[in-house]
């Protein structure tokens, strides 16, 4: 059977890499690239495996390219840390290793839990946003800042078990990762030379929400659909908000909320 390593990224998660690393210890490697965290995720982390490594933060793509690099076996399983891999999905990898993989990268469906449900609606469920294994010579992240892509050099297939996400533990949780991945996608679309236009602030976080409640029937999932809806037409009018402030050039000071 193939060898797998699992890797994880972390910054300032002490609240959730310990369940998180707990659960991949099935892995013949397990690696954690930490951002300097100021909390006790390097000292968690050290307790699950002595291959802890420090890279500073320059966007999610390198960073998980950094991760991927450190790797010694072939194949290469990539969990979060808020994520927890069930012991469905490491019987499902096992048996897959052993029997010879017919693809060269899986993606994983996920089962995300927010304001006290599993939330199957919304488009959070499956939730196949990137292969979570794959094999390290035929996949590569893009180097972007947030909502990273990927190159991939081969043939794709999905896994039936899931992985289980708890991405944010409350509304204010969300707001406080809103707020920094909103200034990193607003960067990201500097980067891109995309220009803002006004309209953007108001059809974009429309459409969002029309998008997650209606058509990806965000209804089903009751009042946390309705609230995971709102919020997430929130971070997009923040988002484009921020890509104004960026193209606008630096603020002269002011006294702000009083």
């Amino acid at each position: 059977m193939s060898k797998v390593t699992a890797y994880v990224i972390a910054y300032n998660n002490e609240a959730t890499i310990r369940t998180c690393l707990e659960s991949v210890r099935w892995a013949d490697e397990l690696i954690v690239v930490d951002s300097h965290s100021t909390d006790a995720t390097e000292k968690i982390s050290r307790e699950f495996t002595d291959k802890v490594y420090q890279h500073e933060f320059h966007g999610f793509g390198r960073l998980r390219n950094e991760a991927v690099a450190h790797a010694s076996h072939e194949w290469v399983f990539s969990l979060d840390t808020d994520e927890v891999a069930t012991p469905e999905i490491r019987d499902e990898i096992r048996r897959l290793l052993d029997r010879g993989p017919e693809a060269d990268a899986y993606f994983v469906p996920r089962k995300n839990y927010f304001l006290g449900r599993w939330i199957r609606h919304c488009g959070w469920y499956p939730d196949y946003r990137q292969p979570q294994l794959f094999r390290k010579d035929r996949m590569q992240y893009c180097d972007q800042l947030v909502h990273e892509t990927f190159e991939l050099h081969g043939t794709v297939g999905h896994l039936k078990e899931h992985v289980l996400q708890y991405p944010f533990q409350d509304i204010d949780q969300y707001l406080a990762k809103m707020d920094r991945y909103s200034d990193l996608m607003a960067r990201r679309m500097v980067e891109q030379g995309r220009r803002f236009r006004t309209h953007q602030l108001i059809s974009h976080p429309v459409f969002t929400f029309l998008k997650m409640y209606l058509g990806r029937m965000g209804f089903l999932d009751g009042r946390p659909g309705l609230i995971l809806s709102g919020l997430y037409a929130y971070y997009t009018f923040i988002k484009y908000a921020k890509l104004w402030e960026l193209q606008r050039g630096p603020a002269v000071g002011g006294e702000g909320l009083r």
